[in-house]
């Protein structure tokens, strides 16, 4: 097993196990990655964007007293139901104890189409979520008519990024009653493939979302 094995299977592993002593202090975040990973490796680059910088982006954005829950998802993973069993995830850490408060859900791309999925599914207003590039003209979430978004919601979108939309003009948002919500529009030039990197464009502002906000 190679390093990049082993680290993904310990973050696995924490998902399970790391709801014990002082679990309350913890931050937990649940990472979801892009399409891309889905059907490949981590060593494989994508044409156009590179390799996926999978292990730096988590690694930016751990702090201290933080339970990362990520994995890499099987091929053609189906965003609704992938959904559900992060939502099962993190029903298992609040009736632990853990405060909504404590817990965010961060998804680029296909990542972010998951973690809207789960915002819609549990319906609670203290949840933190980060979408990353996963606001586009006719995506296939606008198909809902009654799809809404809960939470506390940052949104981060690239102007270089072809066919994106800012997630306040689209009508799941419109619909949505959020309270507690801020959008960010970058400029980096790397169209879709800023999210592939471990940019402080949209990590710092990601972090300063789940552990100050």
């Amino acid at each position: 097993m190679n390093f990049r094995n082993i680290f993904i299977t310990a973050l696995s592993f924490l998902s399970v196990i790391m709801y014990g002593q002082n679990s309350q202090q913890k931050h937990y975040i649940f990472f979801l990655h892009n399409k891309f990973l889905e059907d490949h490796t981590f060593e494989e680059a994508h044409p156009k964007y590179g390799v996926a910088e999978y292990e730096a982006i988590l690694n930016q954005l751990k702090e201290k007293n933080t339970v990362i829950i990520s994995e890499k998802r099987k091929p053609n993973t189906d965003p609704a139901v992938y959904a559900r069993k992060v939502v099962q995830q993190i029903d298992s850490l609040m009736k632990k104890g853990i405060p909504a408060g404590r817990i965010a859900v961060v998804g680029t791309s296909q990542g972010g189409y998951i973690a809207q999925y789960v915002s819609y599914y549990k319906k609670n207003p203290q949840l933190k979520f980060v979408f990353i590039g996963a606001s586009f003209k006719d995506d296939s979430l606008e198909k809902d008519s009654n799809f809404k978004l809960y939470g506390r919601i940052l949104s981060i979108t690239e102007k270089s990024d072809d066919g994106h939309v800012l997630l306040s003009k689209e009508q799941r948002f419109i619909r949505s009653d959020v309270k507690d919500f801020k959008e960010l529009e970058l400029n980096t030039g790397l169209h879709h493939g800023f999210l592939f990197k471990a940019l402080k464009d949209w990590i710092v502002p990601a972090k300063n979302w789940v552990y100050h906000k």
